[in-house]
């Protein structure tokens, strides 16, 4: 183990020093090669030859979009709970990892390994990450390890009764907090019934068990769904045999079938504004403002990402800022984002501000987003708004880590393979009326769910 870490702190140094490299080489073409395995698994590589170490994503269509609406935290918890111990292996072989591990095993094992393995899951996607040093003695080690975890996780019950009463402990101590109601109460508000919305609660934790964990997983959890991305000194021969072996014991993996998951609802555009005033003992009354946004496959991305930086994601040099900050002293910050999904996720305003001042902090805020949609940006904040957008382009794929982000992203949303090459000259191209009229077509002002907890806000007139 001393000698696995050793050899993993050498590589991180030589990984920093590789670095240094990495805003000269950012702007260069970042070659995505893509295949299809025999097994319907989609895979995305870039090589990295100049760091001994491999970075893989495997994603799912397995997020939070398929839980049931009872039992919201469904996709989370079985994400979490893959960690949790793995069964022996159901078709042994000359592996060192068929017997069956506890998770404190599970854990020493992938720290002998100095390599790393883990589960999320977001609104879409249940993501599983594995990263080595591509030595062969812990490369083939790692991937056989991962295997075992991605096909055959326990889900113990014992500790799963540990994680709920953890897990309910932690959403009661969140639900004291105004900003967890404010976010509680602004999804179900803009998303309504859809999946977007829900909220995960003490009860729908309660009503999981480890069956519905391990059927749900068995279901969405197949080789024919699996969109992976590779960023690191491998070769395409390696990755390939490298993601055959990591999709090996998830049933299926042969024949490149399964049944398609069920269709889910769009999300339904507001009706009528909406405003939910919740009182909250606090020095600070906390602001959400918005609706539902757009669908990453949107044509409109870039002209809303470009638009937005002027209005609220350019921090102390959007308007937002400019008017209800710095002219008015009515909130330390304020922020729009957009927030893109499978489906369309939801378009935000936030700030904190005095609670005698809400009204006027949600009035300023309002007039400022009408006036951006109805006008668009400035010549000079379009200029603005694209010199930092195209100057900070390097710094986000200036890692294996970053990059393989944003491989992912683009394996997930089936983005054109040389869209990384072609970023900077999307945004370049933006003009203030693409803006213009991709705000007008996305957002309603008029049509608005507000959220305050802590105040009272002006109403709609």
């Amino acid at each position: 183990m001393l000698a696995t870490n050793k050899k993993l702190t050498m590589a991180l140094r030589a990984a920093s020093a590789a670095l240094l490299l990495a805003s000269a080489q950012a702007m260069a073409a970042i070659p995505i090669q893509h295949w299809t395995q025999p097994s319907g698994a989609k895979i995305y590589l870039v090589e990295s030859p100049s760091i001994p170490m491999v970075d893989v994503q495997m994603d799912f269509d397995a997020g939070s979009r398929r839980d049931p609406g009872d039992k919201a935290g469904l996709a989370r918890v079985t994400a979490g709970m893959t960690s949790k111990g793995i069964s022996a292996a159901r078709t042994p072989g000359s592996g060192p990892y068929d017997a069956a591990l506890d998770e404190n095993q599970l854990s020493e094992a992938w720290a002998d390994l100095g390599a790393a393995f883990g589960a999320s899951a977001g609104t879409d996607r249940m993501s599983f990450s594995l990263r080595s040093l591509n030595y062969p003695d812990l490369l083939a080690k790692a991937v056989q390890l991962a295997s075992r975890q991605l096909a055959d996780p326990s889900f113990p019950d014992p500790v799963w009764q540990r994680e709920r009463q953890r897990l309910s402990a932690s959403i009661r101590e969140a639900n004291t907090k105004p900003a967890t109601i404010a976010g509680h109460a602004y999804a179900a508000a803009v998303y309504g019934a859809h999946p977007y919305g829900y909220e995960v609660k003490e009860q729908t934790i309660a009503r999981i068990s480890v069956d519905d964990m391990q059927q749900a997983y068995r279901r969405q959890v197949e080789p024919c769904r699996a969109k992976i991305s590779i960023v690191g000194a491998v070769t395409r021969a390696q990755a390939d045999a490298m993601v055959t072996t990591l999709l090996s014991r998830l049933p299926a993996a042969a024949t490149g079938r399964c049944e398609p998951l069920s269709p889910v609802a769009e999300v339904a555009a507001l009706a009528a504004p909406l405003v939910r005033e919740i009182p909250f003992a606090s020095a600070q009354a906390h602001v959400l403002m918005g609706q539902p946004g757009y669908k990453r496959s949107d044509p409109d991305h870039f002209a809303l990402l470009v638009g937005n930086y002027t209005l609220g994601g350019g921090g102390f040099v959007s308007r937002l800022t400019e008017e209800v900050r710095e002219k008015r002293g009515l909130s330390y910050s304020v922020y729009s984002y957009f927030a893109p999904g499978l489906h369309a996720g939801s378009f935000t305003v936030g700030l904190q501000t005095r609670p005698d001042q809400t009204a006027q902090a949600v009035k300023v805020s309002r007039d400022v987003l009408a006036r951006f949609v109805a006008e668009g940006p400035t010549p000079q904040e379009l200029k603005a708004a694209k010199d930092y957008l195209i100057g900070g382009f390097p710094l986000l794929i200036d890692s294996n880590r970053k990059l393989l982000d944003n491989v992912a992203n683009i394996a997930w949303h089936e983005l054109p393979l040389d869209y990384l090459d072609t970023w900077t000259r999307q945004v370049e191209r933006i003009t203030a009326a693409d803006i213009k009229a991709a705000f007008a077509r996305k957002l309603q002002p008029e049509r608005m769910v507000i959220v305050t907890v802590g105040a009272v806000a002006a109403r709609q007139q």
